[in-house]
């Protein structure tokens, strides 16, 4: 029941308010407070600072989900072009996480979910809720293709500026997809780059550049910091599609838009009375 609703919410304050309740006591908390943290960066036996670990979003993020959440008044540069596509989302589709579908980068970094990070030397994986993975080669010297294959997380090259690593993604799929959880578009021309940074043993933090000249008048960029979690939190299994059976009945759109930026209704509408005994 619980996975239904949040999807349907696309994971956002909603999940976070049923993951909390006495109902869902078995569902880990899936944002933290602000730490102070004396701890050191832990680093990896080439000295690269380590980004492993199960990373959840601090609860002072606001809006949630919201790709535009450094913009003054959240609003997007959009060009006539991504207003008509904007148009569109907000009337003529589904969510796409909704119906079972990747959300991708930058979504994902905008999400209320946790992740997990594990770090090798050459490569490094982004695990997420929903059992979606993303897997990035480390590599100065590896070039983007000419002409990639369009996918959700577009083609990934890694690479370390001093302690800083930097992800450059281009070649995304530019059908299905919302760029945020409030029905933002990205066209196929959109270009990402994160710049990922481990302050202390505590935190990660990404600077998210994104460009896409179709759909946007300008780059603007996207921050966020997420805080470690327990030792023993981990990814678990996912199945979305199996029990997705409210799917067909799912409006266009991301629903109501609230004052702060956030999906959802201000006023909710009061419950209806139980059911007689009969």
């Amino acid at each position: 029941m619980t996975s239904l609703v949040c999807r349907a919410a696309a994971a956002t304050a909603v999940c976070a308010t049923l993951a909390t309740g006495p109902a869902f006591a078995q569902i880990p908390e899936l944002s933290a407070d602000d730490v102070k943290s004396t701890r050191p960066t832990p680093r990896t036996a080439g000295g690269k600072p380590d980004f492993s670990g199960y990373w959840k979003g601090m609860k002072d993020t606001k809006p949630g989900g919201n790709i535009g959440k450094d913009l003054p008044g959240w609003k997007l540069p959009l060009t006539p072009a991504g207003e008509a596509a904007l148009k569109r989302n907000l009337t003529a589709t589904v969510d796409p996480e909704a119906l079972c579908i990747i959300g991708g980068i930058p979504r994902h970094n905008a999400s209320g979910l946790p992740f997990e990070v594990l770090q090798g030397a050459n490569k490094i994986a982004f695990l997420y809720w929903y059992n979606y993975f993303r897997l990035i080669p480390i590599d100065p010297n590896r070039k983007h293709s000419e002409d990639p294959d369009p996918s959700f997380f577009g083609e990934e090259l890694g690479r370390w500026e001093d302690d800083t690593l930097v992800i450059d993604s281009i070649g995304f799929k530019d059908e299905k997809v919302w760029i945020d959880e409030n029905a933002n578009p990205h066209s196929d021309a959109l270009h990402v780059v994160e710049r990922w940074t481990r302050p202390d043993a505590d935190h990660i933090h990404v600077e998210t550049l994104i460009e896409d000249p179709k759909f946007y008048t300008r780059p603007f960029t996207y921050s966020r910091t997420w805080v470690l979690g327990a030792p023993t939190d981990q990814i678990a299994e996912y199945s979305c599609s199996e029990n997705n059976v409210h799917s067909d009945h799912l409006g266009f759109g991301p629903g109501p838009i609230r004052p702060d930026g956030t999906r959802g209704y201000t006023e909710e509408a009061p419950l209806p009375p139980p059911l007689p005994t009969p």
